[in-house]
């Protein structure tokens, strides 16, 4: 095996598993592969801050074998650890080469992975399972909330602080999108709320492999008001656009914007006139951006920030995770969430803060690699990211209604929401919107238009994005456990199909949708966990026992070593085209902030 590059100054280990602070209220995972305790109905106690295991922050995809008994080796890490841009300072590429997990981290907790539920799927009727994911747990029949019904009188065992009150987000989400994606309430107000397509993160979160999902943004009041504080629909979708410009690092077609009236120069021609685009130019000191409104006052004053991949305080999302329907036998999202996810900026950190957080949490890993890190203490407001975000979610019980998330459920959604060099401010979605060449500019939700048609995203090297992720990891998802895919994708000697790499380059849905068949499979594994309540066991819905999966890692070099020779780039690294691009790009490009390193070879290797 070529020597490994040492580790960056700037590395996390493993998804921040190396961040401050022990956690001794935590019991033993259990027997590897140990079926998980049936619970039942039983109520679930928010207040419980005892973690079954001390690091549920590790998801279960890093525990993938990444060599298999052919002796080839399989690189779906990098998807997540890779190259960073700026002020992202977690440059974890090294963490492809290696498992490196503290040591009580080494058996694997997420036992759900290896429980066989076949015969129980098989009992449940495909019919039974259409009928529960079409009944929506979130909606009411007047289109109001019901989470926000109950958090009005909050029960008991969800008020934590005794006060009497919910002291958490209340969900406000209407789900009801007008042209330009925003957010209706049923008597037609504007919650706030916009909705974006993004392209689906690689592996599981394609819906091939469980679930649909969705992302919307919210700005502070600020972002959506004109200079004297009244509320402005043109001034927050430009406020909107240039967040788009900044997060993406490219430039954003607007509708024709009189400059004039707002006071900022969108398109950098250097004159106030009728702007279509939002030019990128933030490259301080020479060149800075500015918010338009009541922002621009407010960051005139210092009140309000603004910076090339970082959201503004006060910025809001909001992320459903949902069941597949099957609608005239094709997969579709369903009504019933399985979760609903939101996080909010509470504070702003500069460039340098972002470094030097960092640099501390590089040097106290490599001090103490087998510290564990602290997940906080239970809250109705969820979660800390270290990271000026706050995470909270809520996930159904065991009769399907929306409950909160324990303290050890929301440890899970930190893991891959700090600390890891993909995401843009600890944010996957916003970065990969859909670009404003697509339908309705990108701000469209899955229930105005499915995936059918939408082309293969293209990384800054020239290749399609999935179909390099294929052709790396040899599946479509991280425990190589999606056999359609295999079936679909590769050829029985592993070799990608180049007619589904074709058909793909120009419909993203031949990869992303399951058969009908499949998603109905899919329904039926994740709902005995629901019924179960074993979340803290694993929430991937898995048809079969994962067989490419360590019960426990073995100790010692060279069993750690995942067999990757050099890291795989991610899809950020080059300079053919701004990522994402659609295939018809090509244009060089230089992006501020943009980490470069060498090419490196890194496809599936036979080490046969």
């Amino acid at each position: 095996m070529p020597s490994r590059p040492a580790l960056p100054l700037l590395l996390l280990l493993l998804i921040s598993c190396a961040c401050r602070g022990s956690d001794s209220k935590s019991s033993d995972a259990g027997a590897p592969g140990a079926t998980p305790q049936n619970t039942g109905s039983a109520p679930r106690d928010m207040r419980d801050d005892v973690l079954s295991h001390r690091t549920p922050y590790i998801p279960p995809q890093c525990y993938t074998k990444t060599k298999d008994s052919l002796g080839r080796t399989h690189n779906p890490c990098f998807v997540c650890h890779q190259g960073s841009l700026i002020p992202n300072y977690v440059d974890d590429a090294a963490l492809q080469l290696d498992f490196s997990f503290p040591s009580t981290a080494r058996r694997n907790p997420w036992t759900n992975l290896f429980v066989d539920r076949r015969a129980a799927i098989a009992a449940t009727s495909d019919e039974e399972i259409l009928a529960w994911v079409r009944q929506s747990n979130y909606l009411a029949p007047d289109g109001t909330p019901l989470l926000a019904r109950t958090l009005q009188q909050v029960p008991a065992d969800w008020d934590l602080d005794h006060n009497g009150r919910w002291d958490g987000w209340i969900p406000d989400i209407a789900f009801s999108f007008d042209a330009l994606g925003f957010d209706h309430r049923p008597d037609g107000s504007l919650t706030g709320w916009r909705t974006f397509a993004y392209y689906p993160f690689p592996g599981t979160f394609w819906p091939t492999n469980g679930s649909f999902g969705d992302a919307l943004i919210r700005l502070p009041e600020a972002l959506q008001q004109d200079e004297n504080g009244k509320a402005d629909l043109e001034v927050y979708a430009v406020n909107l656009a240039i967040l788009e410009a900044l997060v993406a690092r490219r430039d954003v077609s607007i509708p024709p914007t009189a400059e004039g009236r707002l006071g900022v120069d969108l398109d950098g021609d250097g004159r106030l006139g009728t702007a279509r685009q939002v030019k990128f130019t933030w490259d301080p000191p020479q060149h800075t951006m500015s918010w338009v409104g009541r922002a621009r006052v407010l960051q005139q004053q210092g009140e309000l920030h603004l910076a090339a991949g970082l959201f503004p305080e006060g910025t809001e999302f909001a992320h459903t995770v949902r069941y597949l329907d099957v609608v005239d036998g094709k997969p579709r999202m369903a009504a019933r969430l399985k979760e609903l996810r939101y996080m909010v900026k509470k504070g702003w950190l500069t460039y340098g803060a972002h470094m030097q957080a960092a640099n501390r949490e590089a040097f106290e890993a490599q001090q103490t690699p087998d510290k564990t890190r602290s997940v906080g203490v239970p809250s109705e407001q969820g979660l800390g990211n270290g990271a000026g975000w706050r995470l909270q979610g809520f996930i159904e019980d065991a009769r399907g209604q929306l409950r909160p998330q324990s303290r050890e459920e929301h440890a899970f959604c930190l893991g891959c929401h700090s600390g890891i060099g993909a995401t843009d401010d600890s944010v996957f979605s916003f970065g990969r919107k859909l670009p404003d060449s697509a339908f309705q500019a990108g701000w469209f939700h899955a229930s105005q238009r499915g995936l059918e048609g939408v082309r293969e995203p293209v990384r800054a090297d020239g290749r399609g994005e999935y179909a390099y992720y294929l052709e790396h990891n040899g599946a479509g998802d991280e425990l190589r456990a999606n056999t359609e895919v295999i079936s679909r994708f590769f050829t029985p000697e592993g070799a990608l199909r180049p007619e589904a790499a074709d058909a793909l380059r120009a419909d993203i849905s031949t990869l992303l949708l399951p058969s009908p068949k499949r998603a109905l499979q899919l329904d039926k594994a994740y709902r005995l966990i629901v019924r179960e309540q074993s979340f803290t066991r694993g929430r991937d819905a898995i048809l079969e026992p994962a067989a490419q999966v360590h019960r426990e890692v073995p100790s010692g070099d060279p069993a750690l070593e995942t067999g990757v020779g050099d890291p795989i780039p991610g899809p950020r690294e080059g300079t053919i085209t701004r990522y994402p691009g659609l295939p018809s790009g090509g244009e060089k490009v230089s992006v501020p902030g943009r980490k470069t390193r060498a090419s490196q070879s890194g496809r599936l290797a036979d080490t046969r």
